[in-house]
């Protein structure tokens, strides 16, 4: 046998060539061939040199080619942390994070004075959502070295998690002392004081995040741009805002929130786009834990899952249809991973369950396994990308079946959603292209509503800073959802009107002041808007009885409020636009009756609203096939809604157990 035939005078070979040129890429690989061509270890140093060298192959984007290398050189040396420690890195980068965090951990019990293994291992474990865990491991980190910014940045992380929003302040504070150049530290502070309702103190952090840098800047910026929106500074928006479409449309980022996107019409298709990136980039590295099933019970178990039991527009507008669902044909299950208020809403929906269940405290694995164990059929997501979400328990594929519904008016853009259910306006079948689900379309519409909900008494005009006479518009939307350009037809129909108002929903203390600045830059007296504080919701109800015409906004429009305005008896104005979130005051007025109340254009849609003002006995017209149409329309029909939804569920089981791929389809009126 010759020496270029036999592996061991080959290994001998490039061992003798490595002595020569240590560190040679081209003759390491060959070493580390002959070796596993042996199926033998290589030395400790050959062990080292092993995972040095899948670092590099990292490092050049060829992470998988790494991980056989690095999983060669732990084998080889297994007491050796910095092996176990560039595995994580290697698995992290592959976006497996459960397997990161165990090599991170086994990292740091091996090198306990490398307080960065068990930083990375708590990082790690909290993206799992084990937060005891990620917390118990930061501490060690930072107990080993209390200059390590990375671990305090964590620990506040997982605060935030937690909902312990002071405490994230002053995590991502301390992180900043020690790192006042630290990108990251800046953004994350910017959102806990967001979320701790502190606006005008998060911008700063978000503008301070982009001019450092950031690897993904998209997230970021899209949160300056919703914030701004939220207190109504409109001053430079439009910039922004282009470059927060040009990086969705020219792929630079995943991590633009896909509720923010819908906000800047930049249509289904990009829209589709960014929400696939952002639910790619949420989940990376969670693969379906469960063996799908096609058999049932005699009851078909259908899932609800939100964040959201409690004093919630959800929580509202479902409340009666729990309590209406058949009982001989589903069992209803309540999962619930939100926080308890303790309130009358979440006292009503654990009793509307057939079972109630808190999925609170567990990670998102841990959710999924009791989600499977409890043998849910059909599971229907309540959140999609709306605030709280947490897409990584469906993920995991605990139920055959799962779909979307409700929360998130658009494409979730994820795998592990097969449906969403919709109606004929919001999600017409030619528009499928814009959905990776496939569509469900109800019969009326989509939106579910609660008759029982209580109207207070009409309050006078005068009590509410109204004047007695003259038209009353009224938009009760959030702040975030007026533009300027929408702004600017109000204020146009304000000074066609002599005498009329804007009433509108006072919500951050700056947001009147903004407007009304923006206003009389427009002709307008800034004493024409109107604030509405907020009220609990019978009294909240009752408001609307003074207004005399709803003006929705757009690109995303009116959803649970619209609903609410009907109720009360309120007309609303609407216009019909091209995705979900700008097609739902369309689908209300349809399915109440009132399908003239539809506009096809901006242009349109200000002409109508000049001309009904004008004519009282049109508005009032309007407000009597409302009272008369509010009690047998399809859109308060809660009976009619339970039936049809109940139809939509039994469709998708039946599609499934035949074992067929998830289709579209229309539930017959």
């Amino acid at each position: 046998m010759t020496a270029g035939t036999d592996p061991r005078a080959a290994l001998r070979e490039q061992r003798r060539r490595l002595s020569e040129r240590p560190g040679d890429p081209a003759i390491l690989s060959a070493l580390f061939a002959a070796l596993d061509a042996l199926g033998e270890a290589g030395t400790p140093e050959e062990a080292v040199a092993r995972s040095n060298f899948g670092e590099a192959l990292r490092r050049q984007g060829r992470a998988a080619e790494a991980e056989a290398h690095h999983r060669r050189a732990v084998a080889w040396l297994p007491g050796f942390g910095g092996n176990h420690f560039n595995l994580g890195v290697t698995l992290q980068t592959l976006g497996r994070t459960g397997e990161a965090a165990e090599a991170y951990g086994e990292a740091a019990r091996l090198m306990p004075s490398f307080a960065g293994a068990a930083c990375n291992e708590g990082a790690m474990l909290r993206a799992l959502g084990r937060w005891d865990e990620a917390e118990a491991a930061l501490r060690r980190a930072l107990a080993t070295d209390r200059g390590l910014a990375a671990g305090w940045l964590n620990l506040a992380a997982v605060r935030r998690d937690r909902g312990d929003g002071e405490g994230a302040v002053r995590g991502f504070r301390n992180t900043l002392a020690l790192r006042p150049d630290l990108a990251e530290a800046h953004a994350n502070l910017a959102l806990a004081l967001k979320e701790t309702e502190r606006i005008p103190e998060s911008l700063p952090g978000f503008e301070r995040a982009l001019r450092l840098g950031l690897s993904d800047a998209g997230g970021v910026l899209a949160q300056l741009v919703q914030q701004r929106r939220h207190l109504a500074r409109w001053d430079g928006l439009d910039e922004l805002s282009g470059r927060l479409i040009a990086a969705v449309r020219d792929g630079r980022t995943e991590q633009v929130h896909p509720w923010i996107f819908l906000g800047e019409g930049a249509g289904p298709t990009l829209e589709r786009a960014c929400a696939e990136r952002y639910s790619a980039w949420r989940t990376r590295g969670i693969r379906p834990a469960f063996p799908s099933r096609r058999e049932r019970g005699e009851r078909l178990r259908v899932g609800y899952l939100s964040a959201d039991y409690h004093e919630h527009a959800t929580a509202v507008l479902i409340a009666e249809l729990i309590e209406r669902h058949d009982r001989d044909r589903f069992t209803i299950v309540g999962l619930s991973h939100g926080a308890d208020d303790g309130g009358p809403m979440r006292a009503r929906l654990r009793r509307g369950f057939d079972r109630f269940i808190d999925l609170s405290a567990l990670s998102d694995g841990d959710a999924a396994r009791r989600i499977h164990g409890e043998g849910i059929d059909l599971l229907v997501d309540l959140k999609g990308h709306t605030q709280n979400a947490r897409p990584g328990i469906a993920a995991h594929r605990p139920a055959p079946v799962q779909a979307q519904w409700l929360g998130y008016p658009g494409s979730v853009g994820a795998g592990f959603i097969d449906y969403v259910i919709a109606d004929a306006t919001v999600a017409p079948f030619d528009r499928q292209a814009d959905y990776s689900e496939r569509i469900v379309q109800l019969p009326g519409s989509y939106q579910p509503n609660d008759r029982t909900r209580a109207i207070g008494p009409t309050p006078g005009r005068a009590a509410c800073g109204l004047p007695e006479d003259g038209v009353v518009f009224c938009c009760f939307n959030a702040a975030y959802k007026i533009g300027p350009e929408l702004f600017g037809r109000w204020c146009r129909l304000l000074d066609a009107v002599p005498g009329s108002v804007l009433w509108l929903l006072a919500s951050h203390p700056e947001v009147p002041g903004n407007l009304r600045r923006e206003a009389a830059a427009r002709g307008v007296a800034p004493d024409r808007l109107v604030f509405a504080p907020r009220l609990p919701g019978p009294d909240h109800l009752a408001r609307y009885r003074l207004a005399d015409l709803f003006l929705d906004t757009g690109p995303v429009g009116a959803h649970t409020t619209a609903g609410e305005a009907l109720w009360a008896g309120l007309p609303v104005l609407t216009m019909l636009g091209g995705g979900f979130a700008a097609r739902v005051g369309a689908s209300l007025l349809r399915a109440v009756g009132l399908p003239d109340l539809v506009a096809e254009s901006w242009e349109a849609y200000e002409a109508m609203a000049l001309d009904l003002a004008r004519r009282p006995e049109a508005l009032e017209a309007l407000r009597s096939r409302l009272a008369a149409n509010r009690v047998a329309a399809p859109l308060f029909d809660s009976a009619r809604f339970a039936r049809g939804l109940e139809s939509a569920f039994t469709t998708m089981w039946d599609i499934h157990a035949r074992g067929e791929a998830p289709r579209s389809f229309a539930v017959p009126g």
